[in-house]
C-alpha cells in the first residue's frame, strides 16, 4: 500500500507540485547579497541584517513587521520582511501555515517593487516568482511573469529555470517548459534530474510528441532509484504507447505497474480505456470495476460502468 500511496500522491500533483515546498536551494546566498546592496544607515537595519546572517528568520520576520507598522513603505524593511517570510514558509510542516507566510512574502515584495528602480538585479522578482509558484497553479502565470523579469535583469540562480519550467507546465506552455526544464537538468543531481525528466516527458505529452515523451519516460524509469518515480514513469509510458498504437505494449506496462505498485483506480481505468478502444468490452468492464473497487469516488470509472 505504501507504493500505491506514492503513485496516488504523484497523480494528484501536477509537476508544479512535485517540488512545491523545496525552497532553500541557493536562496540564502542571493538574498543576503541583495540585503547588503540595499541596507542604508545604522541601528535597526544593521541589527536586522545581523539576525538574517545568523539565520534567525523568526526574529527578522517579527522585527521587520514591527518596523513596517511605523514605516509601511520602507523599501529595506519590506524587502527583508518578504525574504524572511519566504524562509519562514520553508520551515512550516503544514502547507496551510506555509501559504500564510507566502502571502506575506508576496505582499511585502510587491510593495517594495513600487519604489522606482527597486530591483535592478532581479533578486526580488526571483523570490516573488517562486512564491507565486508555491502559492498554486492558478498563480502560475504570475510566477512566469516575475521569473522571466528576473532573467531579463540577468539574475542567475541554480533553480530559476527549474521553477520557470514548472510554471510553464502549469500554464500549459509546453514548448517553453521543455526549453527551460532542459536547461536546468543537472547530471550530477540524480534525484532532482529524475523529476525534471518526468516533467519534460509530460510536456512532450502535452505537445503530443509521443516519440519524445516515450524516450524520456524510458530514460527516467531505467535510471531512477525512486520507486514512486519509476511507477509513475511506467504508467505514463503505458498511456504514451497506447497513443502510439502499441496497445499490447501499453497493457503490458500498465499491468506491471499494478503488479508492483498495488491497486490503483487511475491505472485500472487506463487499462479499461485501452480494452474499450480494442472492442474488448468484457475486459474493459472488469478493468473499470477494478478501478471502482480501488476508489469508489473515481467518477470516470463510474461513468463508464453506467454506460456498459
Amino acid at each position: 500500500m505504501g507504493k500505491l500511496r506514492i503513485i496516488e500522491t504523484l497523480k494528484r500533483q501536477t509537476f508544479q507540485g512535485i517540488i512545491t515546498l523545496v525552497f532553500l536551494g541557493g536562496v540564502l546566498t542571493v538574498l543576503t547579497i541583495a540585503l547588503y546592496s540595499i541596507v542604508q544607515g545604522a541601528g535597526k537595519k544593521k541589527e536586522l541584517l545581523r539576525h538574517w546572517e545568523e539565520g534567525s528568520y523568526g526574529d527578522v520576520y517579527q522585527k521587520s513587521r514591527d518596523e513596517l507598522a511605523l514605516k509601511p513603505m520602507d523599501g529595506f524593511f519590506l524587502t527583508l520582511h518578504g525574504f524572511a517570510a519566504y524562509q519562514m514558509a520553508a520551515s512550516q510542516i503544514k502547507n496551510t501555515g506555509a501559504l500564510e507566510y507566502i502571502d506575506e512574502c508576496i505582499w511585502s515584495l510587491r510593495r517594495a517593487l513600487l519604489e522606482k528602480n527597486a530591483d535592478p538585479e532581479g533578486r526580488m522578482r526571483y523570490v516573488l516568482g517562486k512564491a507565486y509558484y508555491v502559492k498554486g497553479p492558478e498563480y502560475a502565470d504570475l510566477a512566469v511573469k516575475y521569473l522571466e523579469e528576473a532573467k531579463a535583469a540577468s539574475f542567475t540562480a541554480g533553480d530559476l529555470n527549474e521553477y520557470l519550467g514548472l510554471a510553464y507546465v502549469a500554464v500549459r506552455d509546453y514548448r517553453k517548459s521543455v526549453e527551460t526544464l532542459s536547461a536546468s537538468l543537472d547530471p550530477q543531481d540524480e534525484a532532482n534530474s529524475d523529476l525534471l525528466l518526468l516533467s519534460i516527458a509530460q510536456s512532450y505529452m502535452g505537445l503530443e510528441d509521443w516519440d519524445s515523451a516515450r524516450a524520456y519516460l524510458i530514460r527516467c524509469a531505467e535510471r531512477s532509484k525512486d520507486t514512486g518515480i519509476v511507477l509513475r514513469s511506467r504508467f505514463l509510458l503505458g498511456k504514451v504507447l497506447h497513443s502510439l498504437g502499441d496497445s499490447e505494449g501499453a497493457i503490458e506496462a500498465l499491468t506491471a505497474v499494478l503488479e508492483e505498485g498495488g491497486e490503483s483506480a487511475e491505472v485500472s481505468y487506463e487499462l479499461g480505456e485501452i480494452y474499450t478502444s480494442l472492442g474488448d468490452t468484457t475486459r474493459a468492464r472488469a478493468a473499470y470495476r477494478r478501478a471502482y473497487r480501488a476508489d469508489h469516488n473515481y467518477v470516470s470509472a463510474q461513468a463508464r460502468l453506467n454506460t456498459m
